[in-house]
């Protein structure tokens, strides 16, 4: 069993999986958006470009995401974080530096009791990560 993380955006999914890949190292699968659906009939026309899904693969691990139903109430990304776990310190630094690109940083990364390097920050598109190297691999 594994568990993945499941984003829902508000109409910038595509420009925040794109981002993701790139600061991650990881590749997307075919974006299927609303209008290239089955779903499509049941969607106005105007969230036909919407993304109705998105799976990024980093390693053994993915990442999904949508823009969400054009019904939907978008409250924004909150309650939550992405923990993500790297094997060295060089790489907790690159990810670190690459997702708080245009963000806020929460806690900049440092030596704590349990990690060699530890830090959190809020990405621009709205999304909290918590990057965390345990030891040197």
């Amino acid at each position: 069993m594994k568990i993945n993380a499941y984003l829902t955006f508000n109409g910038n999914c595509e420009a925040a999986m794109r981002f993701y890949a790139q600061a991650l190292g990881g590749t997307l699968d075919p974006i299927t958006r609303f209008g290239d659906s089955p779903a499509c009939d049941h969607v106005p026309a105007d969230h036909h470009d919407k993304i109705m899904h998105a799976r990024l693969h980093v390693g053994d691990q993915v990442l999904m995401a949508s823009d969400g139903m054009p019904t939907d109430n978008y409250e924004g990304i909150k309650g939550c974080a992405i923990a993500l776990n790297v094997d060295s310190a060089a790489e907790a630094e690159r990810v670190f530096k690459a997702l708080s690109e245009k963000g806020h940083v929460v806690m900049a990364l440092e030596k704590t009791f349990w990690a060699v390097s530890f830090g959190m920050l809020v990405d621009h598109f709205g999304v909290s990560w918590m990057i965390n190297c345990e030891r040197e691999a």
